[in-house]
């Protein structure tokens, strides 16, 4: 006689935590480079106030989760990081001029709000910082997209505006192709810099803690779909749309989030084609030049219809005959 256990029978030494910090190093190199960027932008002042911003936006979504759980009398999550790596994310999601506790309100949204009331990790139907940073959005638009300090002068007017606002709004972007690569513009803090994120993005699949699948559909979706809506055939228009806004950002940091997204291989191909449909559809056709959030927070909500229609058949389970057949 075989004594069997219950499942999981392939066990890993993987945990949440460590995903979690593996995240954390691979958001680091464009967090180094975000506060560098501002730094050279709009002087030292910038630089430190960017890093407090996302210093204050972690703390808060650290004690946020911490009075929650106490209050509530759950056991404590904080040491599987996650909450550092809402704060991290949503304070990458922000101009380095908004408001301390306009964000740290985010921070709350993000943890409590999207994540605990819906019973913590692993039961958020959205990306809790895309949550809050739309939350954000939507309360405090004008904070949301002053990239350009206002009492800095004698700046380059490449930094006055976003590439891929001028992109919109006229057909180009104020800032040319190789700058929009290595970040010398302003956007939000981890957004600007191609280089850094791509390096973050090597590392997460070094560790194996992304599947390809979502965000290389996702970014090739988006870019047919891009070219045909604004009937382009310019590969440099393309390159910038690429370049421009939260599209890397998103595709494989916010969009390859475990729990917002499949677990099917075919699911995820699907998740990845609604993504690129939808941030073409808002970049071209919106109010606004981005759209990488919105777009990322209405597949999360399509996740269990997708998943449902691409689960794997259970091994020997055919379908019953009609009867008089």
């Amino acid at each position: 006689m075989y004594n069997v256990s219950s499942s999981p029978h392939v066990k890993s030494k993987v945990t949440t935590q460590s995903i979690m910090r593996d995240v954390i190093i691979a958001l680091m190199p464009a967090t180094i480079f975000g506060i560098y960027n501002y730094s050279h932008l709009f002087g030292a002042k910038y630089g430190l106030r960017s890093a407090l911003l996302i210093i204050l936006t972690v703390v808060a979504c650290v004690l946020s989760e911490y009075v929650f759980e106490k209050i509530t009398k759950r056991e404590s999550t904080l040491d599987d990081l996650s909450a550092v790596v809402t704060g991290m994310i949503l304070a990458l999601n922000l101009p380095c001029t908004f408001p301390y506790w306009k964000a740290m309100l985010g921070g709350f949204f993000a943890i409590v709000i999207v994540k605990q009331l819906f019973g913590g990790l692993g039961q958020n139907f959205m990306n809790p910082a895309l949550g809050a940073r739309c939350f954000l959005v939507l309360s405090f638009a004008g904070n949301m997209t002053a990239f350009y300090p206002t009492d800095v002068s004698g700046v380059d007017a490449a930094t006055s505006a976003t590439p891929l606002t001028s992109l919109k709004n006229t057909g180009d972007s104020v800032a040319s192709l190789a700058d929009m690569f290595i970040g010398n513009h302003s956007g939000t803090i981890g957004e600007t810099c191609i280089i850094a994120l791509l390096i973050g993005v090597v590392y997460l699949v070094v560790r194996k803690i992304i599947d390809l699948r979502i965000p290389l559909t996702y970014i090739a979706v988006f870019a047919v779909c891009i070219m045909l809506f604004n009937q382009s055939t310019d590969p440099v228009f393309l390159a910038k749309h690429l370049c421009g806004g939260g599209l890397i950002f998103g595709a494989f940091f916010m969009a390859t989030d475990y729990t917002t997204s499949p677990i099917t291989k075919t699911g995820r191909y699907i998740f990845g084609i609604c993504l690129g449909l939808l941030t073409a559809i808002f970049r071209t056709f919106g109010n606004t030049a981005e759209g990488v959030s919105y777009a990322i927070i209405f597949c999360n909500l399509l996740v269990p219809l997708i998943e449902k229609w691409t689960i794997p058949r259970a091994f020997g389970i055919v379908k019953a005959k009609k009867e008089g057949k």
